[in-house]
């Protein structure tokens, strides 16, 4: 079996007993969505807000084995938690507060990879979102591989709406743009 599903249970099953409302994002979710690629880690996002994280920071750190000696101090300023599942695998697990990444978990669904292994992942359109603002070389490769395999399933006009708004944050409107672009250029293939 994949070390992922494992580590990614491990996660779920801890954020479930403490009724914690999270989902899988990254490879493992690119693995439902889009074109699947080697993935090392587990990633995830946990709804915290932004005035209580230290309870879910350190809960975690009881569990789970960290990977910083500095872990606590760097979840709660870098707002990503890095542990380590019991089996090895690494896990990133994202403190989630902005009111997309509220609706991205609310809109997150079940998935089944294997037998017994159903995890909880974001939606193709919120991975999108995701993905088109990081906006990274792989996070474009990744958006294409989604793009590809959901081509005329995916809900454009929550895409937008989602993404521009984080764009302006960002103050790189470019991002919506290459997007538009790219799924234009698939669309006409």
């Amino acid at each position: 079996m994949n070390p992922l599903y494992p580590a990614a249970m491990e996660l779920q099953s801890f954020c479930r007993r403490h009724n914690w409302q999270f989902c899988i994002i990254g490879g493992l979710a690119l693995q439902r969505w889009g074109r699947p690629r080697a993935t090392q880690d587990v990633d995830a996002t946990l709804l915290t807000g932004f005035d209580h994280e230290e309870r879910f920071v350190d809960a975690l750190l009881e569990e789970f084995r960290s990977r910083r000696p500095d872990a606590r101090e760097f979840a709660l300023t870098q707002r990503v938690v890095l542990l380590q599942a019991a089996n090895g695998v690494f896990v990133d697990l994202s403190l989630a507060g902005l009111p997309f990444e509220r609706r991205m978990i609310a809109r997150a669904t079940p998935f089944d990879y294997a037998p017994g292994v159903r995890l909880v992942t974001a939606s193709a359109e919120d991975l999108v979102v995701t993905k088109a603002f990081a906006a990274r070389l792989q996070d474009w490769a990744d958006v294409e591989g989604i793009l590809i395999r959901q081509r005329g399933k995916l809900d454009w006009e929550y895409v937008r709406r989602e993404l521009a708004p984080l764009c302006e944050l960002k103050d790189a409107p470019q991002i919506v743009d290459e997007l538009e672009r790219m799924k234009a250029e698939i669309d006409a293939e």
